[in-house]
């Protein structure tokens, strides 16, 4: 079916913990999050299906990256054992393709309870989702957050979503720069990296009291703030 996670690092020791809505959520170098209290672990813009969609009209995206998307969800599974996984949208990125049996057989397999939170690429029929035991809605409440696709930027509460992809320029000597996936942290509200292999990312600008938290070479580089510049 695809191969093992075996030799996989999931880099159990270099998860990032955080407070966040009163909570403390474990940042993932991956770009999961696991909320121990509920062990609840939460996913964001997966993106199954893509990679078969371009290599059908041929984009030569390597299949080792289709691969690496399910040897990660079994990775992630053995490293914090959740009781459930909640998918933040965009599990799948269009029509069924051959991705979708593999996500059938990985999804009977799994020893959690799955959750998805539809996002806007999730055109497939809840009733496919629903015949493999996974519940499915527009939004999910749990504890003091509130579990989205798109980020709500009006919402009272604290808000986990998804959709954005982002990313964040670092900038170094002369023109060098680097461009990274990241947690982004603005005020109530969260946004998850992208965690599907080829997915591509928007670059944020950060403003002064958003907290950022950059994923490379395995593990997670909490950001400094922006400095709030003084008017004259």
């Amino acid at each position: 079916m695809f191969p093992s996670h075996r030799g996989f690092r999931t880099f159990e020791n270099m998860t990032h913990t955080m407070e966040f809505g009163g909570e403390h959520l474990q940042l993932h170098p991956w770009g999961a999050l696991f909320w121990e209290r509920q062990s609840l672990l939460l996913i964001s813009d997966l993106h199954l299906g893509k990679i078969t969609h371009f290599r059908k009209y041929g984009a030569a995206v390597p299949l080792k990256a289709l691969h690496r998307n399910f040897a990660r969800l079994d990775g992630l599974c053995e490293t914090f054992t959740p009781k459930r996984i909640c998918f933040l949208g965009d599990l799948f990125h269009s029509h069924m393709n051959r991705e979708w049996a593999l996500f059938e057989a990985w999804a009977r397999q799994c020893p959690c309870e799955l959750e998805l939170v539809v996002g806007n690429h999730d055109i497939i029929s809840p009733l496919r989702y629903e015949a493999l035991g996974i519940l499915c809605s527009e939004s999910m409440e749990k504890g003091p957050f509130l579990l989205t696709h798109h980020p709500l930027d009006a919402f009272g509460g604290f808000n986990l979503s998804g959709h954005v992809h982002p990313a964040v320029r670092l900038k170094g000597p002369g023109r060098q720069q680097l461009r990274l996936p990241c947690f982004y942290v603005n005020g109530r509200q969260m946004i998850l990296p992208a965690f599907g292999a080829f997915t591509g990312s928007h670059v944020m600008e950060p403003q002064p009291g958003d907290r950022v938290y950059a994923l490379a070479d395995g593990q997670i580089i909490p950001l400094p703030e922006p400095v709030r510049t003084q008017k004259p």
